[in-house]
């Protein structure tokens, strides 16, 4: 009977040494998994993608750790969205960071399931993304642009540059969503200008837009916002230089790129802001019942050095208004 409550007793000690090690032994939890579907190219450093990381790990999550960011680029070829949006689907990502307008199409139309952040997206509302900016439904949230709204503040900006300007030309890409005519002859209308509509679709296409604005003789050009012309910024900038032609940008990396002027948003601030909604959707909020944010800031840069070499005098009161001046 000693024996056998020995043996017991040996037994269940034994028993207890390994419960602490069985524990220690058990997987950890997966980290989470969060898409970025970025238009940009994976070759060079993408300012914007690389604040969503900062953000992010500001806000407690540690990369490889506990979150596991796929980045997935489409090195400016829009074609290439819907085929990376539907790997990050197949990777199983439990949030997509998208941005801007035809990056987040894409999304949508991958997954109506999987939460997705805008980032910079024009005018969520008119493209259907969401039912509106304080009640989002479906699973689609973040940060809007509203470029369209500020079209006319920025031909009127050029109108106060370039002086006698009458005549208008708008860049726009036939693939974007966002790129309304009815919208930049809205905007032409209330500045007082005569509007030319050009359009290009890629890098390629952007050196026979130029010569139909030098042709419509048109006095400036205004580049709307698109993926395709942001990546070919430094282009299309010298492309501008050479037909002697002012240009009106969306963002300040076009301006330091060569560009005269850009008012608008700073995406890189978006991106930043991105990182907010992700780390409130992996703690449990539905995309649907966060409201989406407007542009807090808006920017104005000037390059006073292109300014010079296009014979451009800035007004010293606009000098005064401009966030930045590049020289």
């Amino acid at each position: 009977m000693l024996s056998v409550c020995a043996t017991f007793a040996a037994l269940l000690g034994f028993g207890l040494l390994l419960t602490p090690s069985a524990a220690g032994a058990q997987p950890a939890a997966k980290p989470y998994r969060v898409g970025v579907l970025n238009a940009g190219s994976a070759s060079t450093p993408n300012a914007q993608v690389n604040a969503f990381r900062e953000s992010l790990q500001a806000l407690g999550w540690a990369e490889g750790q506990d979150v596991v960011i796929e980045a997935r680029y489409a090195d400016g070829r829009t074609d290439r969205l819907p085929g990376l949006a539907a790997e990050l689907v197949g990777l199983d990502v439990q949030v997509i960071v998208a941005g801007p307008s035809t990056v987040a199409q894409a999304a949508r139309k991958t997954t109506a399931t999987i939460p997705i952040v805008m980032a910079g997206v024009g005018d969520p509302v008119k493209l259907g993304f969401i039912e509106s900016l304080s009640h989002p439904g479906g699973n689609m949230t973040g940060l809007a642009s509203l470029l369209p709204e500020l079209e006319a503040k920025s031909l009127q900006l050029l109108s106060e540059l370039v002086p006698g300007l009458n005549r208008i030309a708008i860049l726009m890409n036939p693939d974007n969503p966002l790129h309304d005519v009815r919208d930049a002859e809205a905007a032409a209308k209330l500045a007082g200008l005569q509007l030319v509509t050009v359009r290009a679709r890629s890098r390629e296409e952007l050196p026979g837009a130029f010569a139909a604005i030098m042709k419509a003789r048109a006095g400036a050009v205004d580049i709307w916002g698109d993926t395709v012309f942001g990546l070919h910024r430094a282009a299309v900038a010298d492309l501008a230089m050479k037909a002697r032609l002012p240009t009106m940008f969306k963002s300040r990396p076009d301006v330091a790129a060569g560009g005269l002027m850009s008012y608008g948003p700073d995406f890189i601030d978006i991106y930043r802001r991105a990182a907010g909604y992700v780390d409130k959707i992996l703690k449990g909020a539905k995309a649907a019942d966060l409201p989406v944010e407007q542009p807090t800031k808006l920017t104005l840069a000037i390059n006073t050095k292109t300014a010079k070499a296009l014979g451009l005098t800035i007004p010293h009161a606009l000098l005064l208004r401009a966030d930045e001046i590049i020289e």
